[in-house]
């Protein structure tokens, strides 16, 4: 492995692996197909970038995430190693060219969303490229049983029928072990899980811990979310990241952090990509204390001083809270994950079902209605690609908002269609002329110089191949706006001296069958209801995390399959667990007692003590304190108590 460490500290400037890095990479280079389940953080991209570099021809990389594409492949050339990037927001032209240079040699790297690996464009130069490596990111995505299913992802699978031979690396930061086994089956191999490594007809299977010794998560249930919030940032010092769900909320809380003297910001994915880079990277630099968020924010972003990470919100699965969570702490300094609720939510939580999933009647209502919209006739409109504005769908046809989003979802997920809420896809930019020809329009056109200079010494190797560009990072280097120096490249590219393609976010469909009349639209709906029956024990095993009263860290390893978790020691419970010199065992046992009986009706401590025939009431008092600092139980005003 000596070759693989020199890579390593060469183009990263590390001088060790983290764990199962190294015995991850020595997998791959053994011609063997992985699956690494490493955590949020957990580096789990160089696991094929040092590996890649190591051997001939190109590594494919799959990923659903542009902007998390852009930022690896930006990453990559900064390190002067050359990569490319395919997406579903290119044009033709720009594809054909990339797919031409995928074909030497010199790159190293090609990223691919997954909708393009069924296009006759992706199949007609793949037998010509020379892949040495398939990496699958957030393979997790091609379970129909996981918590972000993507029915894109399914088509990886043709795909090793075109590269025999080809070794496959699929990663992923949660999935469980029914995920896991999914994962290995999707991709045409089966894989026996186990702890650490594991081989079966040809798979090598790695999965880190699930513990995370460093963050001490804890659950408050609250009357005041803000309040709460406040008190948790004075107390501690440092970083924070605050989800939310919704968009207007993430502005909310932002003000009224900020009127509470704490530097915060919002983002989400409704605010304008300059906005989004600006804030991101004031957030990154310390400019911003607190980034208050939707789960649009956090995936690839490497910050590792983060030490709060609090949800107002509660998310509708512990996959879902564990990634985001993870963020905290990459540092290895203690810092805390904190969940914040109320009845509500979790009342919330334990119908979500209803709304995510629409019914059949529903669902063709939507499908109708959208072929009405983008003005589809029937037996036509087959993997061509729409404009669509949601909002402006909606008000339309006064649609109820949730209702058509998860309709569409589900006809995404059946493979009627691909939705891209949203589609970006950065400026583009290539030079279409000779350094004589460059020269030559450099003389005549004296006003353009300051701009292609700048080009020229901010992106290396666009003289000779297509890159991304910023159109704002140009704007501010050469203090002019934004708009003005778009319109000068677009000057530039009327001469032909360059090729440019404005950066571009509008949200597109893809229709992936002709139309049909909505009666006649077909349905999986076996299929359908297991995902739902699935989301609702994801979201019940979610409830059931907030309210539970052992550890919490071993509570998410053990949903995650190790069963040999221990009690972290530094969680909410197990230093409420400490204070009241009661076992977890006891703690629980105890609780769910007093909680059964109050289900029944309000009691005095006496009639309680009573009732819980053979428990001392040194004891017992422990528990109703440990469940009314929880407030999950608490007194009215003749002081019986009852279930908060």
């Amino acid at each position: 492995m000596s070759e693989m460490l020199s890579i390593l500290e060469q183009y990263w400037g590390y001088k060790a692996f983290r764990p199962l890095q190294e015995e991850i990479i020595q997998s791959i280079l053994s011609g063997k197909d992985t699956l690494a389940v490493l955590p949020t953080g957990g580096g789990k991209s160089l696991c094929f970038q040092v590996p890649a570099m190591a051997t001939d021809g190109i590594c494919l990389v799959i990923s659903p995430l542009i902007a998390l594409m852009k930022d690896q492949v930006e990453n990559l050339k900064k390190r002067n190693i050359p990569a490319l990037l395919i997406h579903s927001g290119m044009q033709r032209a720009d594809v054909i060219q990339t797919l031409q240079n995928a074909k030497h040699n010199y790159f190293k790297f090609l990223y691919v969303s997954p909708e393009r690996l069924e296009t006759s464009l992706f199949k007609e130069y793949l037998p010509s490229i020379d892949v040495s490596l398939v990496a699958v990111d957030e393979a997790h995505c091609i379970s129909q049983w996981g918590y972000d299913f993507r029915p894109s992802y399914l088509r990886i699978a043709e795909l090793r029928k075109e590269l025999p031979g080809v070794p496959v690396l699929a990663l992923t930061a949660s999935a469980t072990e029914v995920v896991q086994k999914d994962i290995c089956e999707r991709l045409a191999k089966p894989a026996l899980i186990n702890s650490k490594a594991s081989v079966k007809d040809g798979w090598h299977v790695y999965r880190q811990s699930f513990e995370r010794k460093n963050l001490a998560y804890s659950a408050f249930k609250v009357d005041s979310k803000v309040a709460k919030l406040v008190d948790i940032l004075k107390k501690v010092q440092g970083t924070s990241i605050v989800y939310c769900k919704s968009r207007k909320r993430t502005q909310e809380i932002a003000n009224l952090l900020q009127m509470h003297g704490i530097a915060a910001t919002n983002y989400h994915a409704g605010l304008k990509s300059e906005d989004r880079s600006k804030r991101q990277l004031d957030w990154i630099n310390n400019k911003t204390r607190v980034i208050v968020c939707t789960n649009a924010f956090g995936m690839g972003i490497d910050k590792p001083d983060v030490r709060t990470v609090v949800h107002l919100d509660t998310p509708d699965c512990l996959e879902n809270y564990y990634q985001e969570a993870g963020r905290a702490g990459r540092d290895g300094k203690k810092a805390f994950p904190v969940l914040l609720y109320d009845s509500r939510d979790l009342e919330e939580l334990a119908v979500l079902h209803l709304v995510r999933y629409p019914s059949l009647e529903q669902i063709r209502s939507i499908y109708h209605a959208l072929c009405n919209y983008l003005q589809i006739p029937v037996n036509t409109g087959q993997d061509k690609s729409y404009t669509f504005h949601f909002d402006a769908f909606i008000r339309n046809f006064k649609l109820n908002s949730n209702t058509a989003l998860y309709a569409l979802k589900a006809l995404e997920s059946d493979g009627w269609l691909d939705f891209n809420e949203k589609n970006f896809a950065p400026a583009t930019l290539v030079f279409t002329t000779s350094k004589k020809g460059l020269y030559e329009f450099h003389k005549s056109h004296p006003e353009l110089e300051e701009i292609l200079t700048s080009l020229l010494r901010t992106y290396e190797g666009i003289f000779d191949f297509p890159g991304f560009i910023s159109e704002l990072l140009i704007a501010k280097l050469l203090k002019k706006d934004e708009a003005e120096i778009k319109k000068q490249l677009k000057t530039i590219a009327a001469f032909g001296i360059i090729q440019y393609i404005p950066q571009n976010t509008e949200p597109q469909i893809i229709f992936r069958k002709n139309r049909v009349a909505a009666e006649d639209l077909s349905f999986n709906l076996m299929l359908y209801y297991k995902r739902r029956d699935i989301f609702i024990e994801r979201a019940n095993k979610m409830i059931a995390y907030s309210t539970t009263s052992v550890c919490r860290s071993k509570t998410i390893s053990i949903y995650f399959g190790d069963q040999n978790a221990r009690d972290c020691g530094v969680c909410d419970n197990c230093l409420q667990q400490k204070k009241s010199g009661l076992s977890a065992k006891e703690l629980e046992s105890i609780a769910a007692l007093i909680l059964q009986n109050l289900t029944v009706q309000p009691l005095a401590a006496e009639e309680l003590f009573y009732l819980l025939k053979g428990i001392p009431k040194e004891k017992a008092w422990r528990v109703i304190d440990f469940l009314q600092a929880e407030k999950r139980i608490s007194s009215n005003e003749k002081g019986m108590l009852i279930l908060s």
